[in-house]
């Protein structure tokens, strides 16, 4: 088997498993596990910076690397943003 047909059949498994994963938590905890999900993201987003950065002839690896890349970063930051809000809500007003 061709090393890049493993390559994108994990990748559809891991798209398949995260939409699974997210479905089925209730939109009410959501922002409690945004920090969870922050560091799953980051682990995430260090193979994918390895994957693209792979520089081997594999064209479709770094295809799906670079894209992994541009939307775990985009994932992480919105999880910094959204939990950034949900602590400034308990901060005392003076």
């Amino acid at each position: 088997m061709d090393i890049s047909i493993i390559h994108v059949t994990l990748f559809v498994l891991a798209i398949f498993l995260g939409f699974e994963l997210i479905t089925k938590v209730p939109p009410t905890l959501h922002t409690p596990l945004m920090s969870g999900s922050n560091a799953i993201s980051g682990i995430t987003l260090v193979g994918a910076i390895l994957a693209a950065g792979h520089g081997g002839d594999q064209t479709l690896v770094n295809v799906l690397g670079f894209v992994a890349v541009a939307l775990a970063t985009i994932n992480v930051v919105g999880g910094f943003m959204v939990t950034n809000r949900m602590l400034a809500m308990f901060k005392r007003k003076d």
